[in-house]
């Protein structure tokens, strides 16, 4: 359990590093999200998915 909240602790972090650090470009870009259709808003999912799956597979082989 404290991995997991760790883990969230430090996606939080990650989030925040944009907003903070250049707030216009990032409101930018969440408002050309938001016009963007479900299919493609879906299809950046699955790759962020497959793409940090990815790397923690890669992550938990170099470690084992």
């Amino acid at each position: 359990m404290e991995v997991l909240l760790r883990t969230f602790a430090l996606v939080l972090v990650l989030e925040g590093i944009l907003p903070f650090l250049v707030p216009e470009r990032w409101r930018q870009t969440v408002n050309r999200l938001s016009q963007m259709s479900d299919r493609q808003v879906r299809s950046f999912g699955f790759g962020a998915i497959v793409l940090g799956v990815a790397l923690f597979q890669c992550v938990v082989w170099m470690a084992g």
